[in-house]
């Protein structure tokens, strides 16, 4: 049988955990069963020079505005003559523009859509569309249980909504000379601090004044140093919040990084304070890394962390509990390698690549058995 025609949309591809996932997907694909693509429409990255080193063919169609007459005819034309079997739509956004153009195209292409979080941040109208969509779907994936089930609630048991948990690669670990490279590469102010890291979008979602709130708590002399990976809209804002706590010195933003596994190894523990989470990537990649985890008790992060033993999870918001677990990572650099160690343990053993494609390659599968035998 001659491969499928996949093609998998994103909204945009700036690095984020979604579009990390679907980099994954894309990259490690059996080519044999699957013939994949990608179309995004805004916020290029790295990720597409990765994608596209893989042999993956990549598709841009701009969109100008909420509504883009000229954006809609081009989609119709590539879902026309790309001849897809089966769409895989990451984002809202997707996931309404090829439902609208696919009403354009004869021979329908199969459509999945997702749940990559705990939707806090839709609005009553995009819920509303969100329903429509899923229930007109062939097939919903979310990447946590918890978003599953948030789903399913508001579609009262309608569809059935499956559970793929994100997958990471567990890299090799760095020699003490490589981790003291690392480090010695990047601008930290005080080379004797503890090496605290944020890696994600700087973005409301983040709530990252949290984690500069938490910091302003230490005392100077026992203040660990914050690097802050990632871009996003809200750097100046941050850096100027930074300034007003005392803390400019020790929060340094270094943007956007292609090696941030590299620098989760080198790192002495990661913070991801989110608001809202699906299943995060971040907090995957620096488990896997062996980086000691604290997180906010959001969405999936409760389902991969194991409390007090691979990671330390705090009550959204409340910036005491995070001071408090930081006070106590920052202060035991044992407690800090035996979370690692366990945290890359529980990584490896069930959330690898392998195991995210078999489990989406399976849904695709039987998405279209079912089609075919309509």
């Amino acid at each position: 049988m001659a491969a499928r025609r996949l093609l998998v949309v994103s909204d945009e591809m700036e690095v984020g955990g979604s579009q990390r996932q679907i980099t994954h997907l894309l990259c490690n694909v059996d080519r044999s069963e699957w013939q994949p693509e990608l179309l995004y429409f805004r916020r290029p990255s790295f990720l597409l020079d990765t994608i596209s080193a893989a042999g993956v063919p990549v598709h841009c169609i701009p969109k100008k505005g909420a509504i883009d007459f000229g954006f809609l005819h081009k989609l119709i034309g590539l879902l026309r003559g790309g001849h897809y079997d089966l769409v895989h739509c990451f984002s809202l956004t997707a996931e309404l523009w090829v439902s609208i153009a696919q009403r354009f195209v004869r021979a329908r292409p199969a459509l999945i859509v997702s749940m990559r979080d705990m939707g806090h941040g839709l609005t009553p109208l995009q819920w509303k569309i969100k329903r429509a969509l899923c229930l007109n779907a062939d097939a919903i994936i979310a990447n946590s249980q918890r978003a599953a089930d948030r789903l399913a609630n508001e579609l009262a048991g309608k569809r059935r909504v499956e559970m793929v948990p994100n997958g990471v690669e567990t890299p090799a670990p760095l020699t003490p000379e490589g981790r003291a490279e690392v480090r010695a590469s990047l601008p930290i102010p005080r080379r004797d601090a503890v090496l605290v890291l944020f890696v994600g979008r700087l973005a409301v979602q983040k709530n990252i004044p949290l984690l500069l709130e938490a910091l302003a708590r230490f005392d100077a002399a026992k203040r660990p140093v914050l690097l802050l990976v990632g871009g996003g809209p809200l750097r100046a804002e941050l850096q100027a919040r930074a300034a007003e706590l005392g803390v400019a010195g020790d929060a340094v933003f270094i943007g956007e990084r292609s090696d941030a596994g590299d620098i989760m190894q080198a790192a002495d523990l990661m913070v991801l304070p989110s608001h809202d989470e699906g299943m995060s990537n971040v907090v995957l990649e620096a488990m896997a890394a062996g980086c000691a985890v604290i997180a906010s008790d959001v969405g999936g992060n409760p389902e991969i962390i194991i409390d007090g033993e691979s990671g330390l999870l705090f009550a959204a918001g409340d910036a005491g509990a995070l001071t408090e677990r930081l006070r106590t990572l920052v202060a035991d650099e044992r407690r800090r390698e035996s979370i690692g160690r366990k945290a890359r343990e529980r990584i490896a053993n069930n959330y690898s690549i392998p195991a995210l494609i078999e489990r989406t390659s399976a849904i695709y599968r039987r998405v279209l058995d079912t089609r075919a035998m309509r």
